[in-house]
C-alpha cells in the first residue's frame, strides 16, 4: 500500500506535464494487460461508421500506446519540451494546446481515410500529434532558444522542431501513412495557434472555458454563511498586478525571440524563472 500512496502522493505533488506522462504510463501498463480490449475501444478507429459508435476515441486515442520505444519517445521530449513550454505559457493552455492538437490530428486523420483514402487501416493510438502541437507551438512562440545537448552542443529550438516534423513527413511513405498525416496535422495546429496567441486572439479559449465547465461540475460545493464582500476590490488589484506581471513577461519574450536567451539579464533570466515555476 505504500507504494501506491507514495504513487498518489507525487501525482498530486507533479505540475500539469509530468501528470499527462503519468497517466500515459499507467494506460500503457494497462494496454499491455488488455491489449486487445483497449486498443478495440479507446484507439482512434479510421472508419467513421465505427467512430460515431466510440466518440470518445477522439480524445482517449492520444494517451493510448501498444509498444514501449512509441511510449518513450513521446513522453520524453513532452518532459522536456513541455517543461519548457510551461516557462512561456499557463497549465491550462498546455491542456487546451495538448488537447485540441489531439483533437485536430484525430480529425485529419478521420477525414483522410473517409474522404481520400476511402478504406480502413489500422486505428490511430499514440500521444504523437498532441507532443507535436507542444513541440510546434514552443517553436514558434521561442525559434532561436537554445538547447544545450550532449554531445552536440547548442542548438536552437526550431531546428530541433523542423527536424521532429521531418521525420513525420518521410513516414507518410509507409503503408500506414494515417498517424503520420495526424502529427503533420498537430503541428499545423500548433503553429497556427502559437501564432494566433502572439496576436493576443486565444482560438482555444472555448475549449478552456468547456474544461473548466465540467471541472466546476466535479468539484463539491461547499456552503458558507458568511459573503466575503471584499473579494472584489481583492480581485481588481491582483488583476493590475497580473497585468503589469505579463506585460514585463511578455517583453522579455520578445527580447528572446528577437537576439535569444543569452540576451537576457540575471535580472530578467530569475524573473522568468519565477514567473514559469508559479
Amino acid at each position: 500500500m505504500s507504494i501506491f500512496n507514495d504513487i498518489k502522493q507525487a501525482y498530486h505533488k507533479a505540475n500539469i506535464v509530468e501528470k499527462i506522462i503519468y497517466i500515459n504510463v499507467f494506460l500503457f501498463l494497462i494496454t499491455v494487460l488488455l491489449n486487445k480490449y483497449i486498443i478495440e475501444w479507446f484507439a482512434l478507429p479510421s472508419n467513421l461508421d465505427s467512430f460515431l459508435v466510440k466518440p470518445w476515441t477522439l480524445v482517449s486515442y492520444a494517451f493510448i500506446h501498444q509498444n514501449l520505444f512509441h511510449i518513450l519517445s513521446n513522453l520524453l521530449v513532452l518532459y522536456y519540451i513541455g517543461n519548457l513550454f510551461l516557462d512561456f505559457y499557463t497549465k491550462k493552455q498546455f491542456l487546451n494546446f495538448y488537447l485540441l492538437g489531439g483533437i485536430f490530428g484525430g480529425i485529419v486523420f478521420l477525414g483522410y481515410y473517409y474522404f481520400i483514402a476511402k478504406t480502413v487501416a489500422l486505428p490511430l493510438a499514440g500521444a504523437s500529434a498532441a507532443v507535436t502541437t507542444i513541440f510546434i507551438a514552443i517553436a514558434t512562440k521561442i525559434p532561436r532558444y537554445s538547447l544545450q545537448l550532449r554531445f552536440i552542443g547548442s542548438v536552437e529550438l526550431w531546428v530541433l522542431a523542423a527536424i521532429w516534423v521531418v521525420l513525420s513527413i518521410l513516414q507518410i511513405a509507409n503503408p500506414d501513412k494515417g498517424s503520420a498525416i495526424a502529427h503533420l496535422s498537430g503541428a499545423v495546429f500548433g503553429y497556427i495557434y502559437a501564432k494566433q496567441l502572439s496576436k493576443g486572439n486565444d482560438i482555444g479559449s472555448w475549449f478552456e472555458q468547456l474544461l473548466n465547465y465540467f471541472t466546476n461540475l466535479l468539484k463539491p460545493k461547499k456552503k458558507s454563511p458568511f459573503k466575503a464582500v471584499y473579494k472584489t476590490k481583492k480581485r481588481t488589484s491582483t488583476n493590475k498586478v497580473s497585468k503589469t506581471k505579463q506585460r514585463k513577461i511578455d517583453d522579455i519574450l520578445d527580447k528572446i525571440s528577437k537576439s535569444g536567451y543569452e540576451s537576457l539579464t540575471k535580472e530578467e533570466k530569475d524573473f522568468l524563472f519565477r514567473a514559469g515555476k508559479k
